[in-house]
């Protein structure tokens, strides 16, 4: 068998495309119909599936529903999250919603999304992630700089915010699925924690592994995959603990391809990161890619981000798929 790869289209060439803000595509059905359709001509040429209509991808749901004050609009290119904690002690005041769906943000994109399949019946469901790993969320309910130091200063209200985020995850993602007929548990689940890595290797079993464990557990995951972008080669050792069946470490600095080819006792995958794609010619890319090949991962995912970077990524598939034979 050859090298699988992994390729797609970002959302925001999906908006250059089209000619429209990413902020539309969150509100508007009628730019993200345009936008599928603007798409399909270049994803033909491309040789792969054409997305179907849908609402531009959203992280933070989840977030909303615990008390994250999410910020989006036109100037942004990307929604973000304004802590609602202002210190350590309203950690004690943080009480569960009744009701994880009646959030504004969940109800406007579950209308949105009724609009849309009404509209294209061949438009996505989802109106976004399901959830974010427990360690990111906290960071973002309480602020990152003061999340950090918390384990350190106060280990009693990290673990009391961390229980808190693990018991939100796991909540709405299951009234979400429950709403839209979707499976919950024994299916194959992604935990996505990029801030996971923030902590070194005497805190990372109690504030972090031990959290990644128990969400697996409640979600009675089949397979586990985990998506964290800050780890370190002396993080890896706990994938095994944690029965990891793929890692995906998106792009970690901290490990180059040969690093995790040598140090991950799990099967992982290899990214080619965005600005690589932006900062390397195409015969640069070409030979990156072969490089992370060599390193054997389950499989090697890039994608276009933006039109003027088309003859680069033409050039990436060409490799790809001579590989994939």
């Amino acid at each position: 068998m050859g090298q699988p790869f992994d390729f797609g289209l970002f959302d925001c060439l999906l908006c250059e495309v089209a000619g429209i803000l990413p902020y539309e595509m969150h509100v508007d059905i009628n730019a993200a119909i345009k936008a599928a359709d603007a798409i399909r001509p270049l994803a033909e040429h491309l040789g792969i599936p054409a997305p179907h209509p849908h609402l531009y991808g959203f992280s933070y749901c989840q977030v909303a529903t615990m008390g994250g004050r999410i910020l989006n609009g036109p100037e942004l290119k990307e929604p973000a999250v304004e802590p609602c904690l202002a210190s350590p002690a309203d950690i004690d005041k943080l009480t569960e919603p009744r009701d994880y769906l009646a959030h504004p943000i969940v109800q406007q994109r579950l209308e949105l999304v009724r609009q849309l399949q009404a509209r294209r019946p061949d438009a996505g469901t989802r109106i976004g992630h399901d959830f974010e790993g427990p360690v990111t969320t906290a960071a973002l309910l309480l602020g990152g700089q003061t999340f950090f130091m918390l384990p350190y200063d106060d280990p009693g209200r990290a673990h009391k915010l961390l229980e808190f985020c693990l018991r939100g995850s796991l909540n709405y993602c299951r009234a979400i699925r429950k709403l839209q007929g979707r499976p919950f548990g024994g299916q194959p689940e992604g935990v996505p924690d990029d801030f996971g890595g923030m902590f070194g290797p005497s805190l990372f079993g109690e504030f972090v592994a031990a959290y990644w464990e128990k969400l697996y557990a409640g979600l009675s995951a089949s397979v586990r995959y985990l998506h964290c972008e800050l780890l370190h080669p002396e993080h890896l050792p706990w994938l095994a603990e944690l029965k990891i069946d793929e890692y995906d470490s998106g792009v970690d600095q901290y490990l180059p391809p040969e690093t995790v080819q040598q140090a991950c006792p799990v099967p992982y995958t290899l990214r080619i990161w965005p600005s690589m794609v932006q900062s390397q010619s195409a015969q640069e890319l070409v030979a990156l890619y072969r490089r992370l090949a060599a390193c054997k991962p389950q499989s090697i995912s890039f994608h276009l981000e933006r039109l003027k970077d088309l003859p680069k990524i033409e050039a990436l598939l060409k490799v790809a798929r001579e590989l994939e034979k």
